[in-house]
């Protein structure tokens, strides 16, 4: 019996511990000080799904045209090339095809997905304006960390031998299709450390701990402006 407890009160204070580690990486942001850019002249959205962040870009702009790297007209069922933004999101690829809302959740393929290494898949869906029925938020950056974070979506493709981006069907709506993507999905990089990675590319700052859509969301700010952190 005496063991037993002891048992059951390490067990606390490991829980307890890491509990209190991943609080504090949540909260805490990887940059501190006071820091801007100066030419934030390009805006970009960050969308919460709940589990899972998108990233949010113009299609079209002094910088970069989407249309010109991915033909907007074949992303989707209904063949629109009138898309004003691009929404792109990354994953574990059985999760994402299987799962179009929170309700249809596999355990099995969550399981894998967490524990295991597994194939990803990036989604990318067309929107005509931003949507309005999820949680967004804006930052403005400057042009050259915008095509830093161009670079890292377009790396974020798998392609063939010729060069092509290989797709994998159509998405859940009739503006998104999935194709295969680069990397491995596990515990240890989820859906929102990929957020994290493209918006540290821009120099956006973001949570020591980001595994949770709500701590990318934590560390934006409210108003589409430029970047600042403060002491």
């Amino acid at each position: 019996m005496v063991k037993l407890k002891k048992i059951m009160r390490n067990l606390a204070i490991a829980t307890l511990s890491l509990t209190a580690l991943l609080a504090i990486g949540y909260l805490t942001p990887r940059k501190w000080g006071n820091y801007s850019q100066t030419d934030c002249v390009i805006p970009i959205y960050i969308s919460n799904q709940g589990i899972h962040t998108d990233i949010i870009v113009p299609v079209k702009n002094e910088f970069f045209n989407w249309n010109q790297y991915l033909r907007l007209s074949e992303i989707g069922r209904d063949s629109n090339s009138e898309y004003q933004y691009l929404s792109f999101g990354w994953g574990d690829r059985d999760f994402m095809l299987e799962t179009p809302t929170s309700a249809t959740i596999n355990p099995v393929t969550a399981f894998n997905a967490l524990f295991l290494p597994t194939p990803s898949t990036v989604q990318v869906q067309g929107y005509r304006v931003l949507p309005q029925n999820k949680e967004t938020k804006c930052v403005k950056i400057s042009g050259r960390n915008y095509l830093n974070i161009v670079n890292f979506l377009k790396n974020s493709f798998q392609l063939d031998a010729g060069g092509n981006k290989l797709k994998i069907s159509y998405g859940y709506h009739n503006s998104d299709s999935f194709y295969e993507a680069n990397g491995s999905y596990s515990i240890l990089r989820s859906c929102n450390d990929w957020t994290a990675e493209a918006l540290r590319k821009a120099d956006v700052n973001t949570p020591l701990w980001s595994m949770l859509s709500s701590a990318i969301m934590f560390h934006l700010n409210s108003g589409c402006e430029c970047i600042t952190v403060d002491t």
